[in-house]
């Protein structure tokens, strides 16, 4: 009999009732260390202050109005944005599905709008997670994500990620748009070199296409940068904000130039939720802590601690992790073991963390994490790895 909640998940055995910073509390009362911040998404950890009191404030005010009217918090959140970064504009969405959904409909409708409707091709590549959506898988590719759900949307071309071969000789001018994570993280935490972004960049340039960035994972502060394509000092002409933007509250946004926007008209797009009060009062507390460059330093001098002692433990476990790799606060390890092993040791220390592709575990902390906690996340990724160990 089919369970009164849908079996999508591979669910751990494991019920949190309370969160307070980098710490969540299961139902018997242990307390564990959170280094998967709900898969990216608790940038300042759980029931940080500050949110806690503005979502408050704004819950006994108002709720939902629709985007029949104007909403205050939605055009500040927008302006806050749009003086952070390379973007003109921005449209609120509630996940970093729904934004993939908008920058493949903002791409196809400025070729449209140009008067080269034909010029609809995609580019993406293998190894990306864009969301769970029939355009999301489609962009994606993987067996994993597509099988059982033809067809598939059409108009998307898959090439080996970060591939400079490859894509020197994909991109043209019938080319509408690419799409990139600078760092794949379901795909198993995989940075994107920089010099491969500065060359996209530079060929999207030349033959006029489009350059979309999906940072959703990795973008938000998240490697010690506001977004992760800055560490390659250039800018896509659309971006896929979500996850940590929210810090919890359910929200994403398309940010973009004017150019790649322009044939965005009223009627175009739209959401119910998109840019509610609520969660917009809280992305914008959330945006004045994490694009703050003290802030931002922080969390490059914690990533550095993080990553020191990861690398320890891998020379010291030589026979459970190959490397660490990532940037920032965004960081993997390549297991020798089945990382759902690893996975499930780290649950017996009281330690959470993440799996993705190529058998690596995610670390994605709060960042807020402390040096002591820190020092403590190690402590207990050890503990675990010698559990592994007394099995084998």
């Amino acid at each position: 009999m089919i369970p009164p909640v849908l079996p999508t998940y591979n669910r751990a055995p494991l019920a949190f009732v309370k969160g307070e910073g980098c710490w969540l509390q299961e139902a018997d009362g242990r307390r564990f260390l959170d280094l998967g911040a709900g898969i990216g998404v608790n940038a300042l950890g759980h029931a940080h202050p500050a949110l806690v009191a503005a979502l408050a404030e704004q819950a006994a005010k108002l709720w939902h109005v629709s985007n029949l009217y104007q909403i205050p918090a939605q055009q500040a959140l927008a302006e806050r944005l749009v003086e952070e970064t390379f973007a003109d504009t921005v449209f609120f969405t509630n996940s970093g599905t729904e934004a993939l959904e908008l920058a493949v409909k903002m791409a196809r409708r400025h070729w449209h709008g140009a008067g080269r409707p034909e010029r609809s091709e995609i580019i993406a590549f293998e190894g990306a997670f864009h969301g769970r959506s029939i355009a999301a898988i489609s962009a994606a590719g993987s067996e994993k994500l597509t099988a059982g759900f033809g067809p598939l949307l059409p108009g998307f071309r898959h090439l080996p990620f970060a591939d400079m071969a490859a894509i020197e000789g994909a991109i043209d001018e019938t080319t509408a748009a690419v799409i990139i994570e600078p760092i794949q993280g379901e795909g198993g935490i995989r940075p994107a070199p920089d010099a491969f972004l500065q060359r996209l960049r530079a060929l999207c340039d030349a033959t006029g296409s489009l350059l979309i960035f999906d940072e959703v994972q990795c973008g938000m502060g998240r490697t010690g940068r506001l977004f992760a394509h800055e560490w390659a000092g250039i800018a896509p002409d659309i971006m896929m904000v979500a996850k940590g933007i929210g810090g919890g509250f359910p929200l994403g946004a398309v940010l973009a130039t004017e150019a790649a926007a322009s044939a965005m008209v009223a009627g175009t797009h739209g959401s119910t939720y998109g840019g509610n009060p609520l969660g917009c009062t809280v992305g914008l507390k959330v945006m004045e802590t994490v694009s703050d460059p003290a802030f931002l330093a922080g969390v490059r001098r914690k990533a550095g601690l993080l990553r020191q002692g990861l690398e320890g433990l891998v020379a010291e476990h030589p026979q459970i992790f190959a490397q660490v790799r990532g940037q920032g606060l965004m960081l993997g390890i390549v297991c020798k073991v089945p990382n759902t092993d690893v996975v499930r040791a780290g649950h017996d220390e009281q330690i959470l963390t993440v799996p993705a592709a190529d058998n690596v575990v995610r670390l994605l902390p709060p960042l807020v994490i402390t040096d002591d906690e820190i020092a403590e996340a190690v402590a207990r990724l050890g503990r675990a790895a010698h559990r592994l160990r007394a099995e084998a």
